[in-house]
């Protein structure tokens, strides 16, 4: 009895390891190609990513460049597209050293501006369904003249001078060239190009394809089974990623 008992257990451990082996070894090898694994620690993604939910980005779908150290530029090798309104993207904070995914929500040359909650874009409310809000409190914005607002906005200054009285009501501000506006889905948590101001697209390190597992942090878990859920697998079309669309560890 003692000995059928342990072959099982040896039968499940062994079953349990090559799970794991599998998705490392084809992780790694689409890794190596031309997407790169993130997963998502914070919840300012939320309802679209969850905490845990490990994606795959296309690397090159923005184009491929290679960067000239001390002038701090890049030489484009593969030109891509550009983000599209609504599209979910990756890329390097610029302000320290971890990756993002957020929302692009405006091109250069657009006009933003959020009035209780309410984003607008060249004087146009957004359709935006991917967006939770929190926290029912509203904060007033300050006054203050648009030239220098917009001067602030692009110093990464407003932050500190308005903190999160620029959360509710910001703007009105114009995207300056080779830049684009993003911010997250759980707009209330999320830091954004609200606070430091608009994204220079030298940063951009793709767009996330799909959800290809999904980590339950602080759930008990049995085994590897119940620590990947396969189920939330979403192919690029989906809910998730159609619509809206933080591993490495990627912040949000």
């Amino acid at each position: 009895m003692i000995r059928h008992v342990g072959k099982l257990m040896n039968k499940r451990i062994k079953k349990e390891i090559t799970s794991w082996f599998i998705v490392i070894i084809v992780v790694f090898a689409l890794k190596a190609t031309f997407v790169e694994a993130y997963v998502i620690p914070t919840p300012s993604m939320e309802e679209t990513l969850l905490v845990g939910d490990a994606v795959l980005t296309n690397r090159f779908v923005y184009g491929v460049k290679i960067p000239i150290p001390l002038l701090g530029k890049q030489i484009p090798v593969i030109r891509g597209a550009k983000p599209q309104h609504g599209d979910i993207v990756a890329f390097l904070s610029p302000f320290e050293n971890v990756n993002v995914v957020k929302r692009c929500i405006a091109w250069a040359g657009d006009t933003v501006e959020i009035v209780d909650k309410t984003v607008y874009v060249n004087g146009k409310e957004m359709n935006e369904p991917y967006v939770i809000s929190t926290d029912e409190r509203t904060y007033r914005a300050y006054a203050c003249d648009r030239t220098t607002y917009q001067e602030q906005w692009e110093n990464a200054e407003l932050a500190e001078l308005f903190g999160i009285h620029v959360r509710d009501n910001f703007g009105s501000v114009v995207v300056p060239d080779d830049h684009i506006f993003v911010m997250g889905d759980n707009r209330d948590v999320s830091w954004d190009s609200r606070y430091w101001g608009p994204l220079h697209t030298k940063y951009l390190k793709g767009k996330p394809l799909f959800i290809f597992f999904s980590l339950n942090p602080g759930d008990e878990t049995s085994g590897v089974s119940d620590l990947l859920k396969f189920w939330r697998w979403k192919g690029f079309g989906s809910r998730a990623l159609e619509n809206s669309c933080s591993t490495l560890s990627i912040q949000t």
